[in-house]
């Protein structure tokens, strides 16, 4: 007997016509106060970045997570330079090169304790942003400077 029971109830949500992407789980973007500032289905298997430009040289860097199991899941990273604050832990996944000077983290597989972090979007051309799939929310422009949770939640209701 398996254990897949997400599978077994993904079929009978496909036998009554509801589609088994509602059992996405939920990427939530909110202030210190509660007020929500980004919301997503992120179904399981599925990932998204925050992405910002770093503060000094100006570039783009990333940090993907993919949702494994109802688990916030650090999975990569791109970091096109070694500036300031940004290089590889060695034994935390593993560094191969992006072609351009730059670099890729991959393979982190790093659970995210408690599900949520904390960021503080930075301001002007630092813009953190969370893309998932085609879809970019600017946090910096939602909330500049201020206390953000990042948190995925499971979705108990299909």
């Amino acid at each position: 007997m398996t254990n897949n029971w997400k599978g077994g109830l993904c079929a009978l949500l496909f036998l009554s016509a509801i589609p088994c992407s509602t059992m996405a789980d939920t990427l939530v973007a909110t202030r210190e106060n509660g007020d929500e500032i980004a919301r997503f289905d992120i179904p399981e298997g599925t990932g998204w970045c925050v992405l910002w430009n770093h503060s000094v040289r100006g570039f783009a860097v990333s940090d993907c997570y993919e949702n494994r199991g109802g688990n916030m899941v650090l999975i990569s990273a791109h970091l096109p330079d070694f500036a300031a604050g940004l290089d590889h832990i060695p034994g935390r996944g593993r560094q191969v090169s992006d072609g351009q000077g730059g670099y890729f983290i991959l393979d982190i597989d790093e659970p995210v304790p408690g599900n949520a972090y904390v960021l503080r979007p930075g301001a002007g051309p630092v813009d953190h942003r969370l893309a998932v799939g085609d879809e970019v929310v600017s946090l910096s422009a939602r909330a500049m400077r201020e206390r953000v949770t990042i948190s995925l939640t499971r979705n108990t209701n299909p």
